[in-house]
Parts: structure tokens; C-alpha cells; sequence
């Protein structure tokens, strides 16, 4: 196997490298002493000098082969009108880095920082973090003792962070933390919502561009605006607010005024300048709820802010600047609203950039309890009392929240408002069975629904609130009747011939309990789980 090359690149060091006569060798130059460390053999130092220190260059050039022979020493022209003007530097050695042939299949590449001002230092760190330089970077240090002939010593430095064991471990957790971060810290439970949020946390940190956040009212997407916000917030990418508005609020004559502001007299009541919602959230981040509230005027008005970052307040002829990330959130059908005329596509195009589809609570029921405890622990806050449910009390809460006889329309807000009313009424700091039984005919109550759902209660006590939460609603109502006829009778067989009564008449199927046998263990059930908690058994042969 062919050996790689290993390849220095580096600045001429005009004051460090600097040297004439036999005397020259009492001084610590650093780009020559690279090349004297017996445990890095330097096969090419591709040197990098301006024109006017060619003869530097060249002596320089001369020592490096005389130390090492093996080294070969190429001198590559760049020119520095100023070495200390930053853009001036960083463009000559950009346009070095895109001409240079790398050949990384072959060759290892050291760039070397410790020549140079500090301005062209900090010009080759960038270069190689990000890539325009595919090498690692070499420090070097004179030796301890002055007028030394020994070269120093060098340390190499590895940009790519991710083999670091420690600082990969620490990325891991701050990455972590985040995404707990925008989930409140609840460990949900829900992997498609789990893997949701974590890209919202990639694309919240990395990107400016507008993000838009559909799903039911009361799933979370105010909540999680405002997170998102503080997120940013707290790694100093923004240095304004967090403006929100509520679409549906300032519909009519003073959505304009109220978005985009107004000057004194522009019309009836403007009694002062307003500088508007828009111009509020500069630096920060604007969210716009139920932003398909919009009027098309304010559409067309805020397509122009967020693409060109100007708009003009109403009736003032001098545009205002305000450069805001945006952030919208819906629970409408967009394209639907585009396609009936009532939302502008071009704005609709320039808002999808990221959509998020936040799901409801019925699409996340194994995230229920961990919530539950969640909204217990700001009423706890709130209040300044701590409440607790007893054992069955959370049994039976968590049964009927499971289960699909619990349609949570308005999604987090109904939970919210659930457990702060059985926390107020808790007696003694603890939920009780009675108060559970008194929200949950509430909750149906307020949902249009029956008091009792004996079926679904059913399902989910044997079943388990996730496994019944799996199962198509088909299913569900088949397999409750299922049960509900095993509870009620004596054995297998008498359920069996209850339930294939029609077919053994016709004497189409034999053995009714083999059949209801195998019907069960298609759900993994077996008669005696069933039946073991049942009483109530109806009549039969």
C-alpha cells in the first residue's frame, strides 16, 4: 500500500522567520522547525510568501531542505495589500485554497497557524473549519530554553469535533436538552411527534426562514412558537422580542394599522404615530396565528415585509425597516383557502418553507400521562399547592383519557382544564375516584357525548390504553362486543355459542369455543385474563 504524503501549508513568517548568517540557527524560526521534528517527516511545505520577501522566502526555502532533504519546498505567491485588513487577506487566501489541486485520496494536509499576523491566523482557521482547507491545523512553540537548536514543539488540532469523545458527548447532551427544551421538558412518548420536534430543533437553530406550524387548536403550536423563540433567544441568535398576534383578532379596518403601523392623521382616531406589530418585533421573531385570518391587502402588504424586510406604515410615504424571522401557525387547509381565493399562493409559497403538521392529543394518547403530570406541576406552580391523584383515582383518569371514548377537541386545552378543576375541588391534596367520575361526565358532556362508555372502558382495561389506541375503530367496536359477551357468560364454549349462534344453525363452523379461541389469541388474549375481574354471567345452556 502506497504511503500518504503528509503536505504543510503554511505563511511565511516575516519577523519569525527571519535570519541571516550562521547565527541564524541560535533563533527559534517556526516554519523551518516544523520540518525538524524527527516523529513528523513533512514530504512538500507548500509556503506562501508575498512577492517583496522572495529572497525570505527563498533562504527559508534553503534551510527547510538543508534540515530535511526529504522535504520539498514549494513557494506559492499571495499578495496582501494590507496583512492586518481582514477582507483583504481572507479573499487572497480564499482564492488560494479554490486553485489549489488537493489531492485528499493521496495526501494529508497540516495547515499551519503559528506564522502570520493574527488577522491571516484567524483567515486559515476559517478556511479549514470550513473545508476550504481539507486539513488539520498544526501549532507550533519555541523550546523552553532561548538559543536552543532544538525545533520546539507542535500540536496538531482536529476540527472535526466529532472525534472528540467528550465534546461529541457534550453536543449530544446540549442537543438533547434542547429538544427538551421545546417539549417542556416532558418525556413524551410519541416516536413520529419525538422525531417531529427534534427536526424543529435542527431547523430552528440553523435557519432564518419562516416556519409555519398547522395542526387543531389546542395542540401546542402557540407554545411551541414561543419556545422556539427562546431557544434562539438563549443561544444569542436573536436580540429582539417574541411578538405574538392572534389573525382572527384584527381582521377589518384595523388589521393594517395594527400590523404595519400608522402616522399621526392618517385616519379618523390617529391621534398619535403607531409604530405597528411588524416594526415590534424587529430582531426577534413575529407569530402570526391563525395567519389564514389574514385579509388579502395584509397578505399582499406582508409578503413585501418578509421578502424585502421594508413595508410602509398606513398613510406615511416613507418605508420602515424591520427584519424579523416569521413564524405562522394554522388550522386551516391553506391550499384549500389558496384554491377558493382566500389566501394569496405567493405568500402561501414563501410561509411553506418549513411546515409542521402538530398533531392533536387523540393522535398522541401515550403522551397523555407524562402531560398529566405535566399540567399537575404548573397548577403546583400556579397555586402553590402540590396535588397528587391517588392509585385508582390516576387509574381510572388515565383508562377513560386513553381511551377513544375521550375525543379531546380542543386537544392540551381540555386537559389543562380538566386537571386544574379536579386539582382545585382535591380535598386533602389528593384526586379521588368521585372527582374523576365527575370531570369525565363533564368532559362528555361538553363533547355531545353519552355519560358512560362501557365498551371503550372495556377495551382499554384489557387491552391497555396504547394497545386499544392501535387498533382500527372496526375493530375496536367487534372486539368490545367480543368481550363484553365473554364477560357475561359462564365459559368458553356458552360465549362461543352466543356469538356463532346463526352459523351453528346452519352448521357452517364446528367447535364455537376452537373458533373463539383462535379469534382471542389473534389479539393475544386468552379466556381466564377476560373473564378473571367479570361477575355479571348471563343465562344460558
Amino acid at each position: 500500500m502506497t504511503k500518504r504524503k503528509q503536505v504543510a501549508i503554511g505563511l511565511l513568517g516575516t519577523v519569525l522567520d527571519a535570519g541571516k548568517g550562521g547565527n541564524r540557527w541560535e533563533n527559534w524560526r517556526p516554519t523551518v522547525a516544523l520540518c525538524q521534528h524527527e516523529d513528523l517527516l513533512i514530504d512538500r511545505f507548500d509556503l506562501l510568501s508575498q512577492v517583496k520577501f522572495a529572497s525570505l522566502a527563498r533562504n527559508v526555502a534553503d534551510d527547510i531542505r538543508s534540515v530535511s532533504p526529504e522535504t520539498e519546498v514549494v513557494i506559492h505567491p499571495v499578495e496582501f495589500r494590507d496583512p492586518w485588513d481582514f477582507e483583504d487577506v481572507f479573499g487572497a487566501l480564499h482564492s488560494f485554497a479554490r486553485l489549489y489541486p488537493f489531492d485528499p485520496e493521496t495526501e494529508d494536509y497540516l495547515v499551519h497557524i503559528t506564522t502570520g499576523t493574527h488577522v491571516a491566523q484567524i483567515c486559515l482557521f476559517l478556511l479549514t473549519e470550513s473545508h476550504y482547507l481539507p486539513a488539520k491545523l498544526v501549532q507550533t512553540s519555541p523550546p523552553k530554553r532561548r538559543n536552543s537548536a532544538l525545533p520546539g514543539s507542535y500540536s496538531i488540532i482536529d476540527l472535526d469535533l466529532s472525534k472528540y469523545d467528550r465534546l461529541a458527548a457534550r453536543f449530544r447532551q446540549e442537543k438533547k436538552d434542547d429538544i427538551s427544551f421545546l417539549k417542556s421538558g416532558i418525556e413524551t412518548r410519541n416516536p413520529a411527534f419525538n422525531a417531529l420536534i427534534e427536526q424543529i430543533e435542527r431547523v430552528a437553530i440553523h435557519s432564518l426562514d419562516p416556519i409555519l406550524l398547522a395542526g387543531p387548536t389546542g395542540a401546542g403550536k402557540s407554545k411551541l412558537a414561543r419556545r422556539i423563540y427562546e431557544l434562539k433567544k438563549g443561544r444569542r441568535q436573536i436580540s429582539g422580542g417574541f411578538v405574538e398576534v392572534n389573525c382572527a383578532t384584527i381582521r377589518g379596518d384595523g388589521a393594517m394599522s395594527a400590523l404595519f403601523g400608522h402616522k399621526r392623521g392618517a385616519f379618523t382616531g390617529a391621534i398619535q404615530d403607531r409604530p405597528g406589530l411588524l416594526k415590534a418585533a424587529d430582531k426577534g421573531i413575529l407569530f402570526l396565528d391563525e395567519v389564514g385570518e389574514l385579509g388579502l391587502d395584509e397578505q399582499a402588504m406582508l409578503l413585501r415585509a418578509v421578502e424585502e424586510k421594508t413595508f410602509l406604515p398606513v398613510g406615511s410615504d416613507r418605508e420602515v425597516t424591520s427584519d424579523f424571522q416569521l413564524l405562522c401557525g394554522t388550522n386551516r387547509d391553506l391550499q384549500a383557502a389558496v384554491a377558493g381565493g382566500r389566501f394569496r399562493d405567493d405568500l402561501l409559497a414563501r410561509i411553506n418553507f418549513w411546515t409542521y403538521r402538530i398533531p392533536g392529543l387523540t393522535e398522541r394518547r401515550e403522551d397523555i400521562e407524562p402531560n398529566i403530570q405535566y399540567e399537575l406541576e404548573r397548577f403546583a406552580e400556579r397555586s402553590g399547592s402540590r396535588i397528587a391523584f391517588n392509585k385508582e383515582a390516576r387509574e381510572r383518569f388515565l383508562v377513560f383519557a386513553t381511551s377513544t371514548a375521550a375525543r379531546w377537541t380542543a386537544n392540551f386545552r381540555d386537559l389543562n382544564g380538566a386537571i386544574t378543576r379536579m386539582a382545585t375541588l382535591a380535598a386533602g391534596g389528593r384526586i379521588t375516584v368521585p372527582a374523576v367520575e365527575d370531570e369525565i361526565a363533564r368532559l362528555k358532556s361538553c363533547w355531545g357525548e353519552r355519560s358512560t362508555d362501557s365498551a371503550d372502558r372495556l377495551l382499554v382495561e384489557i387491552l391497555g390504553p396504547e394497545r386499544a389506541s392501535r387498533l382500527d375503530r372496526f375493530e375496536q367496536v367487534q372486539l368490545a362486543e367480543v368481550l363484553r359477551i365473554c364477560r357475561a357468560c359462564k365459559s368458553l364454549s356458552q360465549a362461543g355459542r352466543h356469538l356463532f349462534s346463526i352459523s351453528r344453525e346452519q352448521k357452517t363452523r364446528a367447535n364455537d369455543a376452537d373458533r373463539l379461541r383462535k379469534y382471542l389469541e389473534r389479539y393475544g388474549l386468552k379466556w381466564q385474563e377476560i373473564t378473571k375481574i367479570g361477575d355479571t354471567r348471563v343465562a344460558g345452556p
